[in-house]
C-alpha cells in the first residue's frame, strides 16, 4: 500500500524576449536562488492559468505569447514533494516589476535580470538547469519539445 501523498503541483514560465539576434531568460532572485517566475496551482485552476497568473504576480507582465504552444517541462520531486512545471513564453517586455505581495508585505523576489542561456546556466541550481536547457532547445527549434 502506497501512503505517499501525490506530488504538489506549482507552475510557471521560462519567459524569453529577442533582442540584438540573441535571446534573453528572465530570472527571479529569492535569496540566493535563482529561478524562473512560478507558484503553486490553486484548486481548480489549471497549470497553464497557474502559471501566467504567476508571471503576472511576481513580475508584473501580462503580454506573454506562447509561440511554441502549450509544450511543458516538469522538473522532479524537489523540497516537501513538490514539482515545477514550466512552460516557455514570449514578451516584448523589457521592464520587469517586482509587485509587493499583500500576504509578505514585501515583493517575493529580490532581483530580476535578463540573462543570455550562458548567464543563465551560471546562476541557476541544477534543479533548474535541465529546464533552461530544455527551454532554449524549444526557443530555437531543436526538437527539445
Amino acid at each position: 500500500m502506497n501512503t505517499r501523498r501525490p506530488p504538489r503541483l506549482s507552475a510557471g514560465v521560462v519567459v524569453v524576449r529577442h533582442e540584438t539576434r540573441q535571446w534573453l531568460f528572465l530570472l527571479l532572485r529569492a535569496y540566493r536562488s535563482w529561478d524562473f517566475p512560478k507558484g503553486m496551482v490553486e484548486p481548480g485552476e489549471e497549470p497553464h492559468a497557474a502559471a501566467r497568473r504567476e508571471v503576472r504576480e511576481e513580475a508584473a507582465i501580462d503580454d506573454l505569447e506562447f509561440t511554441w504552444g502549450d509544450v511543458f517541462r516538469d522538473t522532479g520531486p524537489y523540497t516537501r514533494n513538490k514539482v515545477a512545471r514550466y512552460y516557455v513564453a514570449q514578451t516584448h517586455t523589457a521592464r520587469v516589476t517586482l509587485p509587493v505581495n499583500a500576504a509578505l508585505g514585501t515583493p517575493e523576489h529580490h532581483e530580476w535580470r535578463w540573462v543570455t542561456f550562458d548567464e543563465a546556466m551560471d546562476l541557476v541550481s541544477p534543479r533548474v538547469a535541465p529546464v533552461l536547457e530544455w527551454a532554449r532547445g524549444v526557443v530555437l527549434g531543436l526538437g527539445q519539445s
